[in-house]
C-alpha cells in the first residue's frame, strides 16, 4: 500500500484550493480526480461570479467565507494574472412591494461588512439606461472571473509546492482510522489502496454518497443529498448592460439574473429545477430549449427591451444541495474532527454558491480544522 500525508478527493475549484493550501503548508498532497482533467463537474458549469457577500446570514460560514474568499480571490487574480473584472452588480426591485426585500439585504450586507448603496430608480437607470426598476442596491465589489484560468493557476501553485493530481482515479470508499495514529485507507475502483494521514472529501455532487462508503464514519454525520439543475440561456447580440443585474431574490433562489462573461457576452440564468435523479452520473445536462420561454417574462421585468427570439440555450449546471425542496437552505458543511470525531478527516457537504468565491477561504478553513 502506497502512503502519503494528505489525500484530497476531487479536482474542482474547491479541491484544488484545499490541496494548494495543504501543500503550501508543507504537506505532501495528492488529489484523486475521477475525470481526465481538472474542473469537469460543478466548477465548469456555474455563473463565474465573484460574489460580494450580500445575502448570507451574518456569522454563518457562507457569509464569513464569501467575504474572506472574495478578498483572497481578487488578490490571487492580481498576483497570478487570472482574467477577472470588478464590474459591480445591481440588485433590482421591479415593484414597490419588493423594496422590503432590498432593505433586508442591505442590512445583511452591512452586517457582513460588505459595501452596498441604495439607489432610487432614476439613479439606477442612469447607470444602466436599458434597465427598468423601482429601486436598486449597487454592489461595487461583485465581479466575474475566468474559472478555468483560476483552476489552472491553483493547479500550478499546488504542483510548485510539491503536490500532484492523479487523473482517472475513482475513489470507491475508505476505511478510516479512528485513533489518529494510523492511516486512512482509501480504495480506488481499480482495487488500489492508498494510505493517508489526512483525507479531504471535496467530491461535490458525489461527496455524500462517497462519505457513506467511509467505514468508521457514523451514518448520522452524512446528510441526504438533493440535486437542483439550473439552465442558462445566452443573449444573441451584445449586452446593453455593463454590470450584472439580479432581481430581488425569492427565498434561497436568486432568480433569473443577467451575468456577463469577460468578452461582454450576456447570459441569463440559472432557473431552478429539482431533479429526481439520486445518482450524479445519471444527470443529463442538455438544456431544454422550451425552458427559455419562461425566461422572457422573468427578464422583461427588469429589461423590457429584450427582443423576441433573442435567447439561445447555452449550458446547465447542477448544485449539490443538502436540503429538501421547500425547506430552508442550510449553511456550508465543513465537517472536521470536532463534528464527527474522526481525526484527520474533513467532509465538504453542500458547497454550492458562493463556493467559487469562497474557495481560497475554504482552503484556509480545512487546513485549520486538520491542524487542530
Amino acid at each position: 500500500m502506497d502512503q502519503i500525508d494528505c489525500v484530497v478527493i476531487g479536482a474542482g475549484v474547491i479541491g484544488l484550493a484545499v490541496a494548494r493550501a495543504l501543500a503550501q503548508a508543507g504537506r505532501e498532497v495528492v488529489v484523486l480526480e475521477r475525470e481526465k482533467a481538472i474542473g469537469q463537474g460543478v466548477s465548469s458549469r456555474n455563473s463565474e461570479v465573484i460574489h460580494a457577500g450580500l445575502y448570507y446570514e451574518p456569522g454563518s460560514l457562507k457569509a464569513r467565507l464569501c467575504v474572506r474568499g472574495k478578498e483572497l480571490l481578487y488578490a490571487f487574480c492580481q498576483s497570478h494574472g487570472v482574467a477577472h473584472l470588478v464590474c459591480g452588480k445591481l440588485l433590482v426591485a421591479t415593484a414597490p412591494e419588493q423594496h422590503t426585500a432590498l432593505e433586508n439585504i442591505q442590512r445583511t450586507a452591512r452586517a457582513n461588512g460588505v459595501p452596498v448603496e441604495w439607489l432610487e430608480a432614476d439613479a439606477a437607470m442612469a447607470l444602466e439606461p436599458a434597465l427598468h426598476c423601482t429601486a436598486a442596491l449597487h454592489s461595487p465589489t461583485t465581479g466575474i472571473i475566468d474559472t478555468h484560468e483560476l483552476m489552472l493557476a491553483l493547479q500550478g501553485d499546488l504542483e510548485r509546492a510539491g503536490g500532484a493530481i492523479a487523473f482517472g482515479a475513482r475513489v470507491t470508499g475508505a476505511k478510516l482510522d479512528p485513533s489518529g495514529q494510523g492511516l486512512h485507507r482509501i480504495t480506488l475502483e481499480d482495487g488500489a489502496v492508498l494510505g493517508a494521514r489526512w483525507l479531504v472529501n471535496a467530491a461535490s455532487l458525489h461527496a455524500c454518497a462517497l462519505a457513506r462508503n467511509f467505514s468508521g464514519l457514523e451514518s448520522g454525520y452524512v446528510p441526504q443529498e438533493y440535486f437542483a439543475k439550473g439552465s442558462y440561456f445566452a443573449l444573441a447580440g451584445r449586452s446593453p448592460f455593463s454590470r450584472l443585474i439580479y432581481p430581488a431574490p425569492s427565498g434561497a433562489w436568486l432568480g433569473v439574473h443577467l451575468t456577463l462573461d469577460l468578452g461582454g457576452q450576456a447570459r441569463f440564468g440559472p432557473d431552478h429545477e429539482w431533479l429526481q435523479e439520486t445518482d450524479p452520473d445519471a444527470i443529463r445536462y442538455a438544456v431544454d430549449a422550451q425552458r427559455g420561454e419562461a425566461f422572457y417574462a422573468s427578464v422583461r421585468r427588469y429589461w423590457p427591451g429584450l427582443p423576441d427570439q433573442a435567447l439561445q440555450p447555452a449550458y446547465s449546471g447542477v448544485r449539490p444541495k443538502i436540503h429538501a425542496p421547500g425547506t430552508p437552505a442550510p449553511d456550508f458543511r465543513i465537517d472536521g474532527p470536532q463534528q464527527h470525531g474522526v481525526p484527520g478527516l474533513v467532509n465538504l457537504f453542500g458547497i454550492e454558491s458562493p463556493g467559487l468565491t469562497s474557495s481560497l477561504a475554504i482552503g484556509e478553513q480545512v487546513l485549520a480544522k486538520l491542524a487542530e
